[in-house]
């Protein structure tokens, strides 16, 4: 005991620190957020666009991209690093196209969740089933995005502190859970905002392990130019770390790149910041800053797999090679820096943590405010956040079980979740803030259809159909749910909302932004 703690007593004191603060953060706004529903779901919408923007980037760059993301380098080579071009646009999109109309129509329409934004919005005959399927879609995405955040940051501290893998596990899934639940937005934002301040540093740190592991940088790119390690198949490497397209197919980089971006666009967890934000200045503050935070961290990122083959042996490349996920734990412990371990593996919690608090109160909010109250007699502000308190630590008990035994890899698991909130919310979505001729039925039937042709095409299509492999599901359900929600909207106008309700949603969205004293409109239903 007295030999690990010399070796990592620093490590482990500087992980209590941080996690202490971000517990007293959740406990520091735990009496604001009990006042009511609005408080407890969406922090009144009254965050500065300073702490929404990082924010974002925090909970939208998480573990997964820190060690699933830049591990998956090492064996595809720097062609990996295009996804953070795909991702960083993505980015721009949902700021400037998506994110100033929904602050806007969701103050108007006193929204909470995004499900109950589709109800509000379309107000149709199929309100309520697209709200609960909407939820349904939450509760079931987001189990294996959670798993995947759980799995990473469960390798590292066993990597790093030989912590068992499931003990991780369950520190990060319940002490995030501990400040969620006590805090609700207020300190999902908060917490945040300060973690997205340390993943920005951590993510320039990490890239720059390999080259100060080296001492030069000219000595890594001609490390990697002339490495003798073996690909996953057992073939030469040779200059393919460095070759656009040598060790994957680009068709494979675009889909996960799409499938994972495209969350920034359509998954509750990145679209639900847009609702706490305090007013049009504050949103112009975020829309200039949450892209550069994103492009800058990525690029550093996505590279980094590819730079350890330098450090690294041939026998140790072949047993990375086996399993990328740890990629950013080995080189973190052969580079053998205390200080430097301890500041990225606490900027790496940070990237886990962001994201599972996000996800963890948007799970709560689904099954409560839009399964539980909308399927029975709906429950008290008092008891609605009550039950959304008991939800959340029920599902992090889910996710623990699962990510025992997890049943794919990190990226996978990622892409996996987000291209169903891709194919699912996207159309849903853009056609609630865009297109006034949108009609509940097509959202309903192009959620339904996303959701399906999504799953179809993995489990069926996808591995057992020869030439299929590196065509990623979120391409055809993500074409298949457009064109559903155009057709079926055309063809029930009669169900479209009035045209009361569409100049009420639609009105001044070029203008100033509802602010929060506005009074909401009322709730349809």
């Amino acid at each position: 005991m007295e030999d690990y703690l010399s070796k990592y007593g620093v490590i482990i004191a500087m992980m209590i620190v941080y996690m202490a603060f971000s517990l007293w953060i959740g406990y520091y706004f735990k009496n604001k957020a009990q006042k009511g529903v609005s408080e407890y779901y969406v922090a009144k919408r009254e965050i500065p666009g300073w702490v929404v923007s990082l924010a974002f980037y925090s909970t939208f760059i998480s573990t997964n991209t820190y060690i699933g993301q830049a591990g998956a380098a090492f064996r595809f080579g720097l062609t990996w690093i295009w996804q953070a071009v795909v991702w960083t646009i993505f980015c721009i999109i949902s700021w400037h196209v998506l994110g100033p109309r929904l602050r806007n129509q969701t103050a108007r329409l006193g929204s909470v969740t995004l499900p109950d934004y589709f109800d509000f919005r379309y107000q149709s005959p199929l309100s309520k089933h697209i709200r609960v399927l909407a939820a349904v879609i939450i509760v079931f995405s987001t189990l294996w995005y959670m798993v995947a955040i759980a799995k990473g940051c469960a390798h590292l501290l066993d990597s790093i502190l030989g912590i068992p893998y499931w003990a991780g596990a369950f520190a990060v899934i319940f002490l995030t859970a501990l400040y969620t639940v006590w805090g609700g937005m207020y300190s999902v934002l908060w917490t945040d905002a300060m973690q997205g301040v340390i993943m920005f540093f951590v993510a320039i740190l990490m890239a720059a392990v390999p080259f100060l592991y080296v001492g030069d940088i000219g000595a890594v790119f001609e490390a990697m130019r002339t490495t003798d390690h073996l690909t996953a198949a057992g073939k030469p490497i040779g200059g393919g770390l460095l070759e656009f397209g040598a060790l994957v197919a680009p068709a494979y980089v675009l889909g996960i790149a799409a499938s994972v971006g495209i969350k920034q666009v359509a998954e509750p967890r990145c679209l639900i910041r847009f609702y706490s934000i305090k007013d049009k200045a504050a949103m112009k503050t975020a829309m200039l800053w949450t892209p550069i935070l994103m492009g800058i961290s990525l690029i550093c990122v996505f590279g980094i797999g590819a730079y350890v083959h330098a450090m690294v042996d041939a026998k140790e490349a072949a047993m990375l090679m086996k399993s990328t996920d740890k990629v950013i734990g080995f080189m973190l412990d052969k580079y053998d820096s205390t200080w430097l371990s301890g500041f990225c593996i606490v900027g790496l919690f940070a990237a886990g943590m962001s994201s599972l608090a996000s996800v963890t109160l948007i799970v709560g909010t689904a099954c409560i405010q839009d399964i539980r109250n909308i399927m029975g007699r709906p429950l008290a502000a008092g008891a609605t956040i009550v039950w959304t308190k008991v939800a959340m630590v029920a599902y992090c008990v889910l996710v623990f079980l699962v990510t025992i035994r997890p049943p794919a890899g990190i990226v996978e698991l990622t892409a996996f979740s987000g291209a169903i909130f891709g194919a699912s919310y996207f159309p849903a979505v853009y056609g609630g803030l865009y297109w006034r001729w949108g009609t509940g039925h097509g959202a309903f039937y192009s959620m339904l259809a996303g959701l399906v042709s999504c799953i179809a095409w993995r489990y069926l299509i996808r591995f057992d159909v020869p030439g299929m492999r590196n065509i990623h599901e979120i391409f055809p359900s993500f074409v298949i749910s457009i064109i559903i929600f155009v057709i079926v909207s055309k063809l029930t106008q009669k169900y479209a909302p009035s045209e009361e309700r569409l100049n009420q949603v639609f009105e001044n969205l070029d203008g100033e932004q509802a602010g929060t004293g506005q009074t909401p409109a009322r709730p349809a239903g």
